[in-house]
């Protein structure tokens, strides 16, 4: 591992490590004699058993492609904080597909529903991507409008087309239109409990990969970093940047949707409830996208560590901790992640004047030798 790569794994160990200091302090706090327990099962929880670690990786699938959305358009020069509204809106497609699409055989719904989630996220992607592009609208403020847009805009579809009257929420998946396990429930289970892990992570991962060779080994990706570096550089050497703004909304938007249909399609019987909140994986996916460095395989990690920390800080109410606390306690681990690129340059400026330093006392040891001779 070069230098710099020894300085992106530290920077991300470092800000999780502070995160649980300071949850830890906050359970101490709280209630000192349930703190050293309940911080405990935030760091054990997850590999206690192979049911729990395909929880892990049941929760993860969704945030890795939230965060992957971010990473994206960060990478081109675009911030998507608009990938909650995505989120949802895919989702809504993929579950609308899954109910009323039941003329279509099993796997061809499935893979409906995913594209079409897609599509849907990759619609509600493109209006901060035009308006950026033709009217010079910020992104952030665009996505911000189209995230609270998407969020009332489904409770409307909801309530119109797949309401369920008895539950107050949509109207679940039927089992058929769920992803398929692949055998996973095999693997990841305790004696007759198993995990819902299903072939949604495989999705997930083999996502990571195309977007990895996309960003890195094609003419396209670099156009759409180049814009992202200097825009005027690419401007000047013949890249379409209003094009590669457009497009790049349009993936990141995508991915997020995509996230919002495995998110639905994981066999757990979700459904979608109508509230006037924000989907929260589209703004964890920040700090997932944050914690990788932005770096398409780093996300898989940081995506899966988020999870574990989020799934065993769950389990704090049993010690007797209020779910305000737990929240807090969760919130302030994962949220602190987003810090990784200051503490990154910190890091980078101290080992930088370390070496100054060094260089400048080997340089005076030097000179004092040569005096003495």
């Amino acid at each position: 591992m070069n230098r710099s790569g020894v300085l992106n794994f530290l920077s991300s160990i470092l800000v999780v490590i502070v995160g649980l200091l300071i949850g830890f302090i906050i359970l101490l706090i709280s209630d000192s004699g349930q703190a050293l327990p309940a911080f405990a099962t935030i760091l054990t929880f997850g590999a206690s058993s192979m049911r729990n670690a395909g929880d892990v990786l049941l929760f993860a699938t969704p945030i890795i492609l939230t965060g992957l959305s971010v990473a994206f358009a960060f990478r081109t020069g675009l911030f998507n904080i608009g990938a909650s509204g995505q989120f949802t809106f895919g989702g809504f497609v993929a579950i609308f597909i899954g109910v009323e699409f039941l003329f279509l055989p099993p796997p061809i719904r499935i893979l409906a529903s995913i594209i079409a989630a897609a599509l849907a996220g990759a619609l509600w992607g493109a209006i901060p991507g035009l308006l950026k592009a033709y009217r010079n609208v910020h992104e952030v403020i665009s996505c911000i409008m189209t995230n609270y847009i998407g969020m009332f805009f489904v409770n409307f579809l909801i309530i119109n087309h797949l309401f369920d009257q008895g539950r107050g929420t949509s109207t679940r998946m039927p089992s058929d239109s769920n992803l398929p396990t692949m055998g996973l429930e095999h693997i990841f289970r305790d004696n007759i409990r198993a995990s819902h892990v299903n072939s949604g992570i495989i999705i997930t991962i083999l996502i990571v990969i195309l977007v990895y060779i996309i960003l890195e080994k094609t003419t396209f990706g670099y156009e759409l970093k180049a814009c992202g570096f200097n825009k005027e550089a690419a401007k000047y050497a013949g890249i379409n940047e209003n094009r590669n703004i457009i497009f790049s909304m349009m993936i990141s938007g995508a991915l997020a949707g995509t996230a919002g249909a495995l998110n639905f399609m994981n066999g757990t019987g979700l459904s979608m409830s109508i509230v006037d909140a924000l989907a929260m994986e589209g703004f964890t996916g920040i700090s997932v996208a944050f914690l990788g460095l932005n770096h398409p395989i780093g996300i898989i990690f940081s995506g899966i560590l988020v999870s574990y920390l989020y799934l065993g800080g769950a389990r704090m109410q049993l010690f007797g901790f209020s779910i305000e606390i737990v929240e807090i306690v969760i919130s302030i681990i994962i949220y602190f992640c987003a810090f990784v690129f200051l503490v990154k340059s910190f890091l980078g400026n101290a080992i930088k004047n370390f070496g100054k330093k060094d260089e400048k006392s080997k340089k005076q040891d030097v000179s004092k030798g040569g005096t003495a001779v």
